[in-house]
């Protein structure tokens, strides 16, 4: 391409920007992150047109190989920081605003189903090597072959398909296939947060698993667990201790999808304070993980009133 063409390499990019944020995003966990990697990937394949090199056949295969090596990239960045990240650390949250629940999961928008990967998932991904990760975003959430994986990673398909089963192994292990139905989810969510609210222990001894974990994300800046909590007992005392609830001034509670998953938007004051989501064994419908992103610099990129992307 020439300088001329230059519209033309906008529009193609424009055209493969929703995928490529989703693969990254699924790679990284971090929107800020992703963005970088996206403007980085854009910078390539502009660059690359205004060199004059030869058009490229499948610019959406040359795209998503660009968009994935650099994303490697800033992984590795990322697993320095994370060795002195205060706290656990979890995902920002992908905050959408999306019809109401319906009567089933098929009434979840497809492509909402096809990209995003639940809280949850993208914990037990952070338990993988970027290369068993990357591999398993690629497959099994993306339905890319193995062989065209491979030419991604400059890697052998089998080569491949054996990271791909221990990828695959490694996560159902953590994690069960199935997920509870949405407005089920939706019905706990807020029944938990009224039972929080209430300080209804009760109601929340029924709601939560025995074995039920708890993790809160501050990043050192804002108040909260500096590792996961155990069980539900100890849960409760936390949720329910007094200043919880009382420290959130002109406080208020926005419904919404939170990587695919009906979840809870906390409000102090009309700007984000805390997103709360949670994981539902779809079998007891009993609450199994409690995730809760206070960390300011996650919850930035909310806009409740424009939804995301």
């Amino acid at each position: 391409m020439t300088e001329s063409t230059v519209p033309e390499a906008t529009e193609i990019f424009a055209a493969h920007r929703e995928l490529l944020f989703s693969i990254v995003y699924n790679m990284l966990g971090g929107v800020a992150d992703t963005e970088d990697v996206l403007q980085d990937t854009w910078l390539a394949w502009v660059g690359r047109n205004r060199a004059g090199a030869e058009e490229i056949a499948n610019s959406r295969a040359y795209l998503v190989r660009i968009a994935v090596n650099n994303a490697l990239a800033r992984r590795a960045q990322e697993s320095r920081r994370r060795e002195t990240y205060v706290g656990p650390w979890l995902p920002e949250p992908l905050v959408t605003d999306l019809p109401e629940v319906r009567d089933s999961a098929d009434a979840v928008e497809p492509t909402l189903r096809a990209e995003s990967v639940s809280m949850a998932m993208l914990v037990v991904m952070e338990t993988l090597t970027p290369l068993e990760r990357v591999v398993f975003v690629l497959h099994d959430v993306f339905g890319y072959p193995h062989a065209e994986i491979g030419e991604i990673l400059s890697r052998d398909a089998a080569a491949v398909r054996q990271v791909a089963h221990r990828a695959r192994s490694h996560v159902h292990a953590r994690r069960p296939r199935f997920q509870a139905d949405p407005r089920a989810q939706r019905a706990i969510t807020e029944k938990f947060l009224a039972a929080q609210l209430g300080g209804d222990v009760t109601a929340l001894l029924e709601l939560l698993a025995p074995d039920a974990t708890f993790w809160s994300d501050g990043g050192g800046k804002s108040r909260a667990a500096l590792r996961p909590i155990h069980g539900a007992d100890k849960i409760i005392r936390l949720v329910t201790s007094p200043g919880i609830s009382a420290g959130v001034p002109d406080m208020g509670v926005h419904y919404r999808w939170v990587n695919g998953d009906p979840s809870a938007v906390i409000m102090s004051g009309g700007s984000p304070y805390v997103v709360v989501v949670l994981d539902i064994d779809p079998e007891t419908e009993r609450i199994r993980g409690i995730y809760a992103v206070r960390n300011p610099d996650k919850l930035t990129h909310i806009d409740l009133g424009a939804g995301q992307r």
